[in-house]
């Protein structure tokens, strides 16, 4: 399994960080969207698979910095002739799209998606084993982890240090956790990396990959990286845009 970070940013831009997106491509499974926040759309036509080698796209929940790019996407499918989308996501994922619509009255007749709403608990996406986890967030959110050829990607979507997200990552070859902040900074609904770092320790992970990073994580990343490598017995690294990582059962 292949897992792009389209997007490693938050819901304050940047300027070197689109937001949330991870494409996941894997031999047994179709290629799947997790989510898509502003940027993404963009992101996704820059690679090989582009807008129209998706057919699915699950959402973690429905802040705009996980969704905002999801009408853009399903707009360029439509313009390219692909075939209609299935969108997956938490309990009021077909009142969002609807939402959406409403708006735009003119793409009701050409935007008609498959939408599936799930719940926390084992189900199948695209091809992938999926289980699924609430995180504490401020809004209901799920954290997936995805299995496909035997490899098991986690991803922890937004969170605080979470227990249940630390059992679903347990295993994982490869674990890409909200580190929305370095240590120091009181914040809630998100995480730092000494809080991630307990949260997950006894745990095994082949390698975490930090990601959601806000800008007041600019130049603190070795800082960060080290700081939760106190407490996981792993590889600590920070997400960048366009990064691809390899997911094997070996890891």
């Amino acid at each position: 399994m292949d897992v792009t970070f389209l997007g490693t940013g938050s819901a304050i831009p940047s300027g070197d960080r689109f937001q949330t997106g991870l494409l996941l491509e894997s031999d047994d499974a179709e290629t799947l969207l997790v989510d898509c926040g502003s940027g993404v759309a963009h992101a996704l036509a820059g690679t090989e698979t582009g807008i129209g080698g998706i057919s699915t796209i699950i959402l973690t929940h429905h802040h705009p910095d996980h969704v905002d790019d999801l009408l853009a996407i399903l707009i360029a499918r439509w313009l390219s002739d692909c075939p209609e989308t299935e969108i997956v996501g938490p309990e009021g994922t077909a009142a969002l799209l609807e939402g959406y619509l409403d708006c735009h009255g003119d793409l009701k007749e050409h935007i008609d998606p498959d939408v599936r709403e799930i719940e926390p608990g084992s189900f199948a996406v695209a091809g992938y084993d999926v289980e699924a986890v609430e995180t504490d967030h401020s809004v209901y959110c799920l954290a997936y982890r995805f299995e496909s050829g035997g490899a098991a990607f986690t991803f922890s979507a937004d969170t605080e240090p979470s227990a249940a997200v630390a059992d679903l990552a347990d295993g994982s070859a490869v674990l890409a956790h909200d580190c929305s902040f370095p240590d120091g900074i009181d914040v809630g609904n998100h995480s730092t990396p000494t809080g991630m770092g307990k949260a997950l320790a006894g745990t095994e992970i082949g390698r975490i990959y930090l990601t959601h990073l806000y800008p007041h994580t600019d130049g603190r990343h070795e800082e960060m990286t080290a700081a939760a490598e106190e407490y996981v017995d792993c590889d600590v690294r920070v997400a960048r845009d366009g990064l691809t990582v390899r997911v094997t059962a070996e890891q």
